[in-house]
């Protein structure tokens, strides 16, 4: 890295160099240089279904306009299980069958303890790592526990929390932050957790088709991590600067993802694994637009159907399939 600085400093001509990494390397202690004024840095997410169909995606936009659109060829019922199953990489995608994919998606994995993290940090416990995963998995969706997953691997809270940082790094999971208004005194300010790959959250919890299917209430966390990493996927390649959150008070109201855009206008994303949509369903959405008030823009309950319904006020229920339409 020093040496490319010194390049770089005697020769300011750009697209010299590309630098990749399937790690957050500018996050770690001994990193020689940030290289900093001297680099851009683009976060590159997994495939979206967008790219995958070659289409342009307009769901943020329109999202934010309060214009989503019914879609008669949305992916719906057992298809968008498979889909949510299949996950982002192009690995996992390009196999055949489920029992491939799940195969690849385990070894994926076994190497992040095995490989990734001992190249990057020092980890008292390595053995343990693939535990703490299993564990994470059966907490994607949910607020961040750091106490009871560090107990999990008989590690203390911080030794817990670093080791969830560190997966992060290495884009297994990320964090949620909460969206909160210091108007508001009874807001949840705990983070939320997910994995960035539905596709490796379904093999860590050893979710299969058959399985979902059996249990529908499986499904979903599996979907809302999904729908998730979906939308920061759109978010990387938008021209909307937006920051995302989630949100949740303590009356037990909460929104799946809040999306706040660069303005302050809000907008919110409910996730349902259900074909059907009630009004009760939108008490999340009618608290946050309370909380924001005139900043509110449109707040959406995402549910396995094709057709866009209005619920009144900046509110309706659109199909899943608007992410990529």
């Amino acid at each position: 890295m020093l040496a490319i600085k010194k390049t770089v400093d005697e020769d300011y001509r750009p697209d010299r160099f590309l630098l990749t990494s399937s790690t957050n390397v500018l996050t770690l202690p001994r990193f020689a240089d940030s290289l900093a004024s001297r680099m851009e840095t683009i976060r590159m997410l997994l495939l979206a279904r967008a790219e995958i169909e070659n289409r342009a995606p307009t769901f943020l936009e329109r999202l934010f306009e309060g214009t989503l659109q019914s879609r008669k060829d949305a992916i719906v019922g057992d298809e968008l299980i498979q889909l949510a199953l299949r996950g982002g990489f192009p690995e996992a995608i390009s196999r055949d069958n489920d029992r491939r994919r799940q195969d690849w998606a385990r070894s994926y994995l076994t190497s992040i303890p095995t490989r990734d993290l001992r190249d990057i940090a020092e980890v008292e416990k390595l053995t343990e790592l693939p535990k703490l995963v299993r564990l994470l998995a059966e907490y994607s969706g949910q607020l961040v526990n750091y106490s009871q997953l560090a107990s999990g691997i008989d590690v203390n809270h911080r030794t817990g929390q670093r080791y969830v940082g560190l997966l992060a790094q290495v884009f297994l999971i990320t964090t949620l932050q909460p969206w909160f208004t210091n108007a508001l005194k009874r807001i949840v300010k705990t983070p939320k957790l997910h994995f960035l790959d539905s596709g490796l959250l379904a093999a860590a919890r050893g979710l299969t088709f058959d399985r979902i299917k059996a249990d529908r209430g499986t499904f979903g966390a599996l979907l809302e991590s999904f729908v998730f990493a979906e939308v920061l996927k759109l978010m990387t390649a938008s021209d909307l600067r937006l920051t995302p959150h989630h949100f949740r008070d303590r009356d037990m109201r909460e929104v799946d993802i809040v999306l706040e855009r660069d303005d302050g206008m809000i907008a919110g994303i409910e996730v349902k694994a259900s074909a059907t949509v009630r009004a009760s369903d939108f008490s999340g959405l009618r608290a946050l637009a309370a909380a924001c008030g005139d900043r509110f823009a449109f707040g959406v309950d995402l549910y396995d159907s094709t057709d866009v319904v209005p619920f009144g006020g900046n509110l309706a229920a659109a199909p899943i399939s608007c992410l990529w339409g």
